[in-house]
């Protein structure tokens, strides 16, 4: 997990290789730390209870340029060494553009979620998410079920297929009101709320995959 201070803002960057999740928040202050996402399990039940959290970076003392995550509370010091290597560029995976914003509330549209797993014939279940005429529909692609919400919505008609799985998550990690921002199909989908952005990346219809090029069959001897 990435720590990187500079210009104001403290940006948190996590990656699962399907996921890409950032939040900014104010900060002042410079610098940044790799921390291994196992180091840091425990850490966010403990800062909630923490009336108070002071962050910072410091020289590790254990290399020339190593560089050491501080978290004070008024209980406990954390104290994380920063990982060797470079965390990937990231900024380049965040969508800058959009065809379609839905907004809309992941309270409700979770709600759905939760009914048309119990539908699912597996533990996979890909949701489909269609907008049209200020409205949001979530089901499932063997149209077994579906739901629909109010939505205020910007931009052209659009749909995307997403692991139920990762689309409950989202959700909730933005909680509220959220901002869903597609290009197509295909392209990365992002949720947007406040100082946070999750990135998830979509799945293919049977339709979009490609098709597999059938060999000619040798003639067989008689």
């Amino acid at each position: 997990m990435l720590f990187k201070a500079g210009e104001g803002k403290l940006k948190l960057v996590s990656a699962d290789g399907f996921r890409l999740a950032v939040q900014s928040i104010d900060f002042d202050g410079e610098g940044q730390a790799l921390i291994v996402r196992d180091d840091l399990a425990g850490i966010a039940n403990a800062l909630r209870k923490a009336r108070r959290v002071n962050l910072f970076f410091e020289a590790s003392g254990e290399k020339l340029d190593g560089t050491k995550l501080i978290i004070d509370t008024e209980a406990i010091r954390y104290s994380f060494v920063s990982a060797d290597g470079t965390f990937p560029d990231y900024e380049k995976l965040v969508p800058s553009e959009a065809k379609t914003v839905v907004h809309f509330d992941t309270v409700e549209a979770g709600k759905a979620i939760s009914s048309l797993k119990v539908l699912a014939d597996s533990k996979s279940y890909p949701i489909d998410i269609t907008n049209e005429n200020g409205l949001v529909m979530l089901s499932s692609p063997d149209d077994k079920g579906r739901a629909v919400m109010p939505a205020d919505i910007e931009g052209e008609v659009n749909r995307v297929r997403i692991d139920g799985k990762y689309l409950a998550d989202a959700l909730k990690a933005c909680s509220g009101m959220v901002d869903l921002k597609l290009a197509d199909s295909k392209s990365p989908v992002l949720f947007q709320v406040d100082g946070y952005q999750l990135v998830t990346m979509p799945m293919l219809t049977n339709a979009e995959k490609p098709k597999r090029k059938h060999k000619a069959k040798e003639p067989v001897a008689v």
